[in-house]
């Protein structure tokens, strides 16, 4: 495990894009927006918010709506379409004065990430894609993947899902996860009312990037990171990302290290990070 040392963080709520949405911002420097995804909050960047402050960086990590402590929105499935997702980070940094941003993210943050770099290439100095590759990618990401992907199906199942996931104190998701340690957090998270739904609103607010349309290029430099033993994501469709990338384009694999990078391996994937982002 690595070394870290203790740094302030200032965590309040703001009024973005119709929501409270609480917010960890830590640091001084250029800009670094974290993004994470199912089923975490901004704790999933706890490896890497010291390394990035103390590299000379200021963090921003938001937890996102639903997620964490910020609002969980009105509206019911709808409030979590993309266009609203990706509203929430153009509104966000509007908030904090922030022009541009060097962006990292992972799962459903690093498809948020992917969208706003497609539509704001003009709000991101460059972008750091962990596990999931860019939208056009993962939907034309072959047999492999669909199979990978059953549990966005699974996840449409409105009120069963959530029985299913949350039954016997969370013991499927335990089992499938591929990282049982971090179940605690999760449980707690997930555990308050209305939070398990509203995680799964992600998948059934966007069941449609699951099609393979194309979703238009990245007019940024983008790093793409994917490790081995992921359980939800193919190599296929981050590797694929690459035909996407008009504006430079790497790949960094991981081998031996499941889904939840920022947890499993920091050591590795700091370093990686402020390689890049520096």
């Amino acid at each position: 495990m690595i070394q870290q040392r203790a740094i302030a963080q200032t965590s309040r709520s703001y009024a973005v894009n119709g929501i409270e949405m609480h917010v960890v911002v830590t640091g001084s420097g250029p800009d670094v927006l974290l993004l994470h995804g199912f089923p975490d909050s901004h704790e999933l960047w706890r490896h890497q918010i010291p390394a990035l402050v103390g590299a000379g960086f200021r963090v921003i990590a938001p937890d996102l709506r639903g997620f964490g402590l910020t609002e969980i929105p009105k509206g019911g499935v709808a409030a979590y379409r993309a266009d609203q997702l990706v509203a929430d980070v153009v509104s966000l940094l509007d908030v904090l004065g922030v022009t541009t941003v060097r962006l990292v993210a992972h799962d459903w943050g690093a498809v948020i990430g992917w969208l706003f770099a497609i539509k704001h290439p003009e709000r991101i100095d460059r972008y750091v894609a962990i596990s999931v590759g860019h939208p056009t990618s993962y939907a034309r990401g072959g047999f492999k993947q669909k199979l990978m992907g059953w549990y966005i199906l699974m996840f449409q199942l409105r009120g069963l899902a959530e029985w299913l996931f949350s039954f016997n104190d969370f013991a499927l998701f335990k089992r499938l996860s591929g990282f049982p340690q971090e179940l605690p957090n999760w449980r707690a998270d997930l555990g308050r009312p209305g939070r398990l739904t509203a995680a799964m609103s992600y998948y059934r607010a966007n069941a449609a990037l699951i099609l393979p349309f194309d979703r238009g290029n990245v007019g940024v430099p983008v790093t793409g990171i994917w490790s081995s033993e992921d359980v939800a994501l193919a190599e296929r469709q981050m590797v694929n990302s690459a035909q996407f990338c008009k504006a430079g384009w790497r790949y960094e694999r991981i081998d031996g290290v499941g889904h939840w990078l920022p947890l499993e391996a920091p050591e590795r994937l700091n370093p990686l990070l402020l390689e890049y982002l520096r």
